[in-house]
């Protein structure tokens, strides 16, 4: 069966929801979307996107108006998880989970390393559990991950690498981390069909920075290596506004 999902940071569902989201949503018409940044909770989820028929699940974070992760889905799921286990990065919102017959859909939400890298340490930190947390979970069916990952990977990532080594989003420390957790058993969709640079799916709100596409690759699609056949098509749809993320999109046969 073909099985489509939808990934985007949304930089607030409701701002998000004002500017057409649920318009684009149902154009999509895909089994699942997975949102982050949504800056919402149950009570303020807008009326657009209640409205658009899917079971809603959210973990938004303790603190109000941040971060926070949604899943929308047209099958009820098996299981939800909300958070990783750890309360230092659960009060955020940042990941969740729903399990399938077929596979685990993991919606992510990563901390940004912020200017400075005065969140650096923390970021790390949260790449290890969530390594552990799906290694866990991947015991038991294959996964898919989603979400705002918050690094470029690698040179063709970003648009201008020699301009931002070492800064929040492409340190070393971060882009190894990415190397090691592919290596243990993942694969990054986007590049199973285009190898090439000057595909991004984040641009600053300055200088025109989208207009001229100077942007980076932070939002992905990865899925254990089992489901490496599987995968059909995985798409940035970098011409479709709302938010400074274009959503991301995943065809695979389940």
């Amino acid at each position: 069966m073909k099985t489509t999902i939808m990934s985007w940071n949304v930089n607030g569902i409701r701002a998000a929801a004002k500017s057409g989201i649920a318009d684009e949503i149902a154009k999509l018409n895909p089994d699942y979307i997975c949102l982050q940044e949504i800056k919402s909770d149950e009570r303020t989820v807008p009326i657009e996107i209640s409205s658009l028929g899917y079971h809603i699940f959210l973990n938004p974070a303790l603190r109000k108006g941040y971060s926070g992760t949604m899943i929308l889905a047209r099958t009820r799921p098996d299981s939800i998880i909300t958070g990783i286990g750890t309360d230092e990065f659960d009060t955020e919102g940042r990941v969740m989970a729903i399990e399938t017959n077929s596979f685990w859909l993991v919606n992510a939400y990563f901390p940004n390393s912020q200017r400075d890298l005065k969140r650096l340490d923390y970021k790390l930190r949260f790449d290890r559990e969530f390594s552990n947390f799906c290694k866990k979970i991947g015991m038991k069916k294959s996964i898919i991950i989603c979400g705002d990952l918050n690094v470029a990977h690698e040179d063709i990532d970003i648009a201008r690498p020699d301009d931002n080594r070492n800064n929040a989003g492409f340190t070393s420390q971060e882009r190894e981390w990415m190397s090691q957790f592919l290596d243990s058993g993942f694969i990054d969709t986007f590049r199973l069909f285009n190898k090439e640079s000057g595909h991004y799916s984040w641009w600053s709100y300055r200088f025109n920075a989208r207009e001229r596409n100077i942007g980076w690759r932070l939002d992905y699609f990865l899925v254990s290596n089992a489901m490496n056949k599987n995968v059909i098509s995985s798409e940035i749809l970098q011409g479709i506004m709302g938010s400074d993320h274009a959503p991301v999109r995943l065809t695979i046969e389940i």
